[in-house]
């Protein structure tokens, strides 16, 4: 059985931990097509051509040590904007999703570029201060020195930049089912996604 499962939102929304906790549920492979961008990033930030990194790039890129990191983060957001590496690493994410037994991919145009006719679209959002705030304590924990203020700061420029960009812009699709987390916890977040989902399989199965 082939079936994707596009899952798409700005960053911290929530989104990496519903698309694992939805492809643990129905036993589908995860891809966080994020950490691509990232590992673009990190290869740019040590002295990489962008375009080469994207070309050059293997999935054991994706295991990378500290791709998680505030630095690469803003990388990697810089490099989704330039087409020529959006198009390079377009063939891995559409050959992932239609892989058999059913595919996750959670990203910012999963659902309107890469999978537009994906069986299941949900967008993934939650308040701007929300994010920060789920951001700042993930960031915290990690031991990073950053303040709340410069978290809010990073998480406006990156949704504008997301939001902005002339190609692939971050924006739900038309036909995807929107899960606002500002007021939820991951259980009922996740619950919602799958229903979600459920309802979409349904449809397609009746």
């Amino acid at each position: 059985m082939s079936f994707t499962i596009a899952i798409d939102g700005p960053a911290a929304a929530g989104k990496g931990t519903i698309s694992r906790a939805v492809a643990a549920h129905f036993g589908f492979a995860h891809l966080d097509t994020g950490l691509l961008y990232r590992a673009v990033g990190a290869r740019v930030l040590a002295g990489a051509d962008p375009l080469a990194a994207a070309r050059a790039l293997v999935a054991e890129d994706l295991e990378a040590e500290g791709l998680r990191a505030p630095e690469v983060a803003q990388a990697a957001s810089k490099v989704a904007v330039l087409p020529e590496v959006r198009a390079a690493l377009v063939d891995f994410q559409r050959a992932f999703a239609r892989r058999a037994g059913g595919a996750v991919l959670d990203g910012r145009d999963i659902g309107t570029v890469i999978c537009p006719e994906a069986e299941a679209k949900l967008f993934v959002t939650a308040s701007a201060e929300v994010r920060a705030g789920r951001r700042y304590l993930e960031l915290e924990a990690g031991g990073a020195q950053v303040s709340r203020e410069q978290v809010l700061a990073d998480v406006i420029e990156r949704d504008r930049r997301d939001r902005e960009r002339a190609e692939a812009p971050l924006v739900a699709a038309r036909d995807a089912v929107e899960i606002d987390t500002s007021q939820m916890d991951i259980d009922s977040a996740v619950a919602a996604a799958i229903a979600a989902v459920e309802a979409r399989m349904e449809g397609k199965n009746p």
